[in-house]
């Protein structure tokens, strides 16, 4: 559990911000643990100094699937223009959640979500879509049936004019698509779908793509593949938002790094930092991030 997950954090005696701990009979207080630099960037009041002026920004979000139940509990964010920034934790930390919250598909009980200042909590896909924000489900991501080139159509559905010059970025990054066009998508491998539906969300020309696990369930170098054109997207200009189970690789290539625990901040941090930090390897990298 984070410190910031701790109810003691909350208690007065332990004095975090004057630096004292819990006084003790017949002598001085004790000094209080310091926060590392990752967990003090995950304070409120980092959030609110460092978040000023963001592309995408989240605060004090409360959000569930079911009423009564919260799993995102004063969860903060944000996205700067140009960057990619990954969201890694242990299962059940809220990650996909956060994600769904910011896109407006699970309702969020309190807290704001803005767009270059716009509040657009809660908002509807479409309105989110022509604002610019493009979304890859981990799951049922692309329509089987149809074929790669309809998938692209249904990406662009509402510029349709648009669809020759956007298929054309897209296929540059994702040259496979061009090869197979007509072939049905249903007859990809996890990885070819994968490219699809982040090729479908490309077609609208979203300034932010939130892309949820896009590497679940890959071979490893289907996983490679899906990062290395994520770092390609971005580097287009397109800032992306990754939800990431594997997440030496997303810290490996993101920017800056989020780490929720319990559907809180923990730690946050860029990517390097946060893979050199002793705290985030040993609650959340495991041994093998040690090792490495």
């Amino acid at each position: 559990m984070s410190t910031l997950d701790d109810p003691a954090s909350e208690d007065p005696m332990f004095q975090r911000d004057s630096g004292q701990g819990p006084a003790t009979e017949g002598g001085p207080a004790e000094p209080a643990a310091e926060l590392s630099p990752a967990e003090k960037a995950a304070t409120r009041q980092e959030h609110v100094r460092l978040a000023e002026g963001a592309l995408v920004r989240a605060d004090d979000l409360v959000a569930g699937y079911v009423p009564g139940v919260d799993i995102l509990r004063g969860c903060d964010f944000y996205l700067q223009d140009g960057e990619l920034v990954g969201i890694i934790g242990p299962n059940g930390a809220g990650k996909s959640t956060l994600l769904k919250a910011l896109f407006g598909l699970i309702p969020v009980r309190s807290g704001a979500v803005t767009l270059r200042g716009e509040d657009i909590t809660s908002a509807p896909a479409h309105r989110l879509v022509s604002l610019g924000v493009g979304y890859v489900p981990q799951n049922n991501n692309v329509f089987p049936s149809l074929t790669i080139e309809e998938n692209m159509q249904m990406g662009v559905y509402l510029r349709p004019k648009t669809f020759k010059e956007r298929f054309d970025y897209v296929i540059d990054l994702f040259p496979l698509l061009g090869e197979r066009r007509k072939g049905k998508a249903g007859s990809l491998s996890g990885g070819e779908r994968q490219m699809v539906a982040m090729g479908r969300a490309l077609m609208m020309e979203p300034s932010v793509l939130l892309l949820d696990e896009p590497s679940a369930g890959l071979s490893p170098a289907y996983q490679d593949e899906v990062f290395i054109r994520c770092r390609r997207i971005n580097a287009t200009g397109v800032s992306i938002i990754m939800v990431e189970q594997n997440a030496r690789r997303c810290l490996q290539i993101c920017d800056r790094g989020y780490v929720l625990d319990q559907g809180r901040n923990a730690y946050t941090d860029t990517g390097r930092s946060l893979m050199n930090d002793p705290k985030v390897i040993e609650l959340y990298l495991g041994t093998l991030a040690k090792a490495q």
